[in-house]
């Protein structure tokens, strides 16, 4: 049978267990409503497969994305893996390996959930593969040292290509919003680092005469989403500054169970992450959010639609939304997190129920 899109489950820890079997299960549907074929490949990964197979990270995973149109990947409890050669964190090795360098992450406000503010719908847009984080920011060994038992040394990397991929990916993404960009950066600290990524997107700027951009330095910005986030609409900045935002704007909307994201990069292959962890407190119970993974699920089945040309990709990301958002109306079918009364299996009935 040939299938228009071929789409790997990585389950991951913890809630990912519940979580990701959901984001299936409501894209499946939507997906059958609209006559799109996917063809599903569960892979172990996280701790079962350390528990099973030997390691987080089993041989041949990358070779087997890479034939792939995309893939979920639930969250990932490394911190918890014990310490053994095979028990090793996966997603940064696939953000590098795949070139995923830019993270998608947005921010809506639902009615009744608790937002601080109405009206907020923002994307960040956050560079993925370099800045402080040491595990993406070298091609080998890590960006953080201690020459000293007394001195630790962490290398911030900042590129020109970096910076105008993330840049273009962010434009791009405005350009079909509401046509307005900000850049956060500390250039008046940072004077080269974020100096060079405001260069470069303002570089990238001129082939998107439409699209008004604006600068924001990253502490007035820490400041403005809380008190006027309906004040943006696209916001691009380097990788810790937007991982820290993220976070700040989902605490916004009702939580990180609030909070979708999409990894993608030169186009051929993309990855559906959650922003929140693995959450062992409250695994098991059957109470988890699963709308921060079915959002992603659905981004991901959207840009696909579009980048690979396959309406019927994108006409089920349209149904998939309009279904979740009234799930989301009524305090009987979300969680309680996000002030409902149903738990992780009852939301994903709520959202497959509403779909048509």
């Amino acid at each position: 049978m040939t299938h228009h899109l071929v789409i790997g489950i990585l389950n991951g820890d913890d809630i990912g267990l519940e979580i990701v079997p959901a984001a299936v299960e409501v894209t499946q549907a939507a997906a059958a409503m609209t006559g799109l074929k996917i063809d599903w490949r569960p892979m172990p990964i996280g701790r079962t497969a350390l528990d099973t197979i030997g390691s987080t990270f089993p041989e041949g995973t990358m070779e087997t994305l890479a034939k792939m149109d995309g893939f979920i990947l639930g969250p990932i409890g490394h911190q918890a893996y014990p310490k053994v050669p095979g028990a090793i964190n996966p997603h940064p090795i696939m953000r590098k390996g795949f070139n995923l360098f830019a993270n998608v992450r947005p921010t809506k406000s639902f009615p009744g959930l608790g937002a601080i503010h109405e009206g907020i719908d923002l994307v960040i847009v956050r560079e993925n593969n370099e800045g402080f984080q040491p595990d993406r920011n070298v091609v080998a060994g890590s960006g953080e040292f201690r020459p000293t038992e007394d001195v630790t040394i962490s290398v911030r990397v900042i590129t020109r290509l970096g910076s105008s991929r993330v840049a273009r990916a962010a434009f791009e993404i405005a350009q079909q919003r509401r046509k307005r960009l900000t850049l956060v950066h500390k250039d008046t600290v940072f004077k080269l680092g974020c100096g060079m990524f405001v260069e470069e997107c303002h570089r990238v700027a001129q082939e998107f005469p439409d699209v008004t951009v604006d600068e924001v330095i990253v502490d007035t910005m820490a400041m403005r989403l809380i008190r006027d986030p309906q004040s943006f609409d696209v916001i691009v900045t380097t990788n810790m500054f937007g991982d820290i935002l993220t976070d700040e704007a989902a605490g916004l909307v009702g939580g990180l169970g609030m909070a979708p994201g999409l990894c993608i990069g030169d186009g051929n292959l993309a990855m559906a992450q959650a922003t929140h962890g693995s959450a062992p407190d409250i695994a098991g119970k059957g109470i988890a959010n699963p709308f921060a993974m079915i959002e992603s699920a659905r981004m991901m089945i959207e840009w696909l639609g579009h980048n690979r040309k396959i309406p019927q990709a994108v006409e089920a990301a349209s149904i998939m939304q309009k279904a979740i958002a009234t799930a989301l109306s009524n305090p009987a079918t979300r969680t309680r997190d996000i002030k409902g009364t149903a738990g992780t299996a009852g939301m994903t009935q709520g959202i497959i129920a509403a779909l048509g």
